[in-house]
């Protein structure tokens, strides 16, 4: 086998627009079939982006033996419930953010999925793979800007379209979830360990019931992290990453556009340094990365464990919010 095979459950915009024409592109994988509740719906979507299988229901999909891994782009609250029954059929799962919707929910799925020993799970979380965050990771290791000590991300957009699954609060909806789990799990992937303690800050909508305005502060060992996420306010991206003797300062860190090229720029004693990236797609990379981890019998990317820490630090940053006080990790 030189390649994986590729079905995707639901026509999901991001999948449609995004994940799918980006996975097209991979060298070590592709997508064969895609499935929706609404078979017209799942014919129309694989016709317009030349895929070769349209199936009616989801379990269809699952129960085609032709099928290595599956991409689930569903609403946050199918995530674990889908993921659990692609293992079962024997397929690969690479799964939208967040993993789950509580700490429990994703315990739960990390201890189903060690029994499946043959089978890979991942949280599919795309940023971590393009270059600049790759880059922007060896910097800090090697000393670029002195000690890390504190980073600071944003991350926000504007909608308040009730029918949006962002705006749906009993499927997982809210800025934390959909952004904010951007914000933690940077901070914990540049620093390299977990927060200590938490608090956090939110605003809910009085009609939609979801968080609106949401700000972080997470204590580390060397350090502190703070961000603020948004869902109703003028869409923005940056992170600042600071230490003793510099900082680095992320111009798109999490939507790098794949047809532009991306920059950061790094100051430190010597100056000011803008580092460019020739353009390349996230979601490509990601793809080739967990389907080369697949045909080589490897370990993903960022296992499972990762995705059960990012939502422990959701979880406690809510409960902090809800107290209005400190919350340890």
């Amino acid at each position: 086998m030189t390649k994986i095979n590729w079905g995707v459950l639901s026509t999901a915009k991001i999948g449609r627009e995004k994940v799918i024409p980006a996975m097209q592109q991979c060298r070590y994988g592709r997508v064969t079939a895609i499935a929706s509740r609404n078979p017209e719906r799942a014919r129309t979507v694989a016709d317009a982006l030349r895929i070769e299988k349209a199936f009616g229901s989801y379990e269809e999909l699952l129960s085609d033996p032709d099928i290595d891994a599956v991409y689930i782009p569903l609403p946050n609250h199918l995530h674990v419930e889908w993921t659990l029954k692609a293992l079962d059929a024997g397929k690969h799962v690479l799964c939208e953010k967040p993993i789950a919707l509580t700490l429990q929910e994703a315990r739960k799925l990390a201890d189903a999925a060690k029994t499946y020993s043959d089978l890979r799970v991942m949280e599919a979380f795309m940023y971590r793979h393009h270059p600049q965050w790759t880059r922007t990771k060896e910097l800090v290791e090697a000393g670029g800007i002195g000690e890390l000590r504190t980073i600071h991300s944003f991350f926000s957009y504007f909608n308040t379209d009730p029918e949006n699954v962002r705006n749906q609060a009993d499927i997982g909806g809210g800025g934390l979830m959909d952004i904010g789990c951007y914000c933690i799990s940077l901070a914990r992937h540049v620093f390299g360990e977990e927060p200590r303690r938490i608090a956090g800050s939110m605003e809910i909508d009085p009609t939609l019931g979801i968080d609106r305005l949401t700000s972080g502060l997470l204590e580390f060992k060397r350090g502190t992290s703070t961000f603020t996420c948004a869902t109703q306010l003028s869409p923005h991206q940056r992170v600042h990453i600071f230490g003793t003797i510099g900082k680095i300062e992320i111009e798109i860190p999490f939507n790098a556009p794949p047809g532009e090229s991306t920059r950061i720029w790094l100051t430190s004693r010597a100056g000011m340094e803008e580092i460019t990236f020739a353009p390349c797609d996230q979601y490509t990379i990601q793809g080739d990365l967990f389907s080369k981890a697949i045909l080589d019998h490897a370990p993903v990317p960022v296992p499972l464990e990762d995705a059960v820490a990012n939502m422990n630090v959701i979880e406690k940053l809510r409960e902090s919010a809800g107290t209005g006080s400190w919350t340890a990790c």
